[in-house]
């Protein structure tokens, strides 16, 4: 089992298997030339990738964007971080999916009215990735202009191998995982989804 591997094995083993993702090594590359502060791309296009390689089927099954997360507290205002956006859309343009830019450092400015509950400001795209609402969607990956990937996972990989959708209640309400797990479940029927405890406190993000 991939999950029982030593942790660099692990990680060239998640690079070989999100390599099989031809999209998602377009998306990568193509990132690389924005020159984001602190960027990853993150949450579904990165776990599912895996979840279709390991239930053998196609990698790009279910995937239904492609997230990348920057942080640049240098100018919190909507029109710095819509520069960014169309600048990507010209980038990825003849790409035949959505690639969604946001900045996490302006994320507390309107996650409450989207979400109901307030999120402290991050001091990180890390932090951000950290607030998912499952601990499987804590992974981020990016292409180093030396072409070195850096893969950010806090919770590691075995869960995310072993199809293993484990709650993270430290921001996102608990509707947000259930919301979400079930519909993971209808695409990938083999997942193991863990219940929501009964005792926390919920308040944060929440992966695709």
């Amino acid at each position: 089992m991939i999950s029982r591997l030593p942790l660099d094995q692990q990680l060239e083993s998640l690079r070989a298997v999100l390599s099989r993702n031809g999209m998602l090594m377009e998306v990568l590359a193509r990132a690389v030339t924005l020159d984001l502060p602190g960027w990853y791309v993150t949450a579904g296009c990165l776990f599912q990738t895996v979840w279709n390689v390991v239930t053998d089927s196609p990698p790009t099954n279910g995937i239904k964007d492609y997230d990348v997360f920057y942080f640049d507290a240098g100018d919190l205002s909507w029109e710095a971080e819509d520069a960014v956006i169309k600048a990507g859309r010209e980038i990825f343009a003849d790409l035949p999916v959505e690639v969604e830019i946001r900045n996490e450092a302006r994320v507390h400015l309107w996650y409450e009215d989207k979400f109901g509950v307030a999120c402290p400001p991050y001091d990180c795209t890390e932090a951000a990735i950290d607030s998912f609402a499952a601990t499987t969607c804590c992974l981020g990956v990016r292409v180093e202009a030396d072409g070195q990937w850096r893969v950010y996972a806090p919770h590691g990989l075995s869960d995310v191998f072993n199809l293993v959708v484990r709650p993270n209640p430290v921001l996102a309400p608990r509707v947000v995982y259930e919301t979400k797990a079930a519909r993971w479940r209808e695409q990938w029927p083999e997942l193991t989804v863990l219940d929501w405890p009964s005792t926390s406190v919920t308040s944060e993000s929440s992966g695709d």
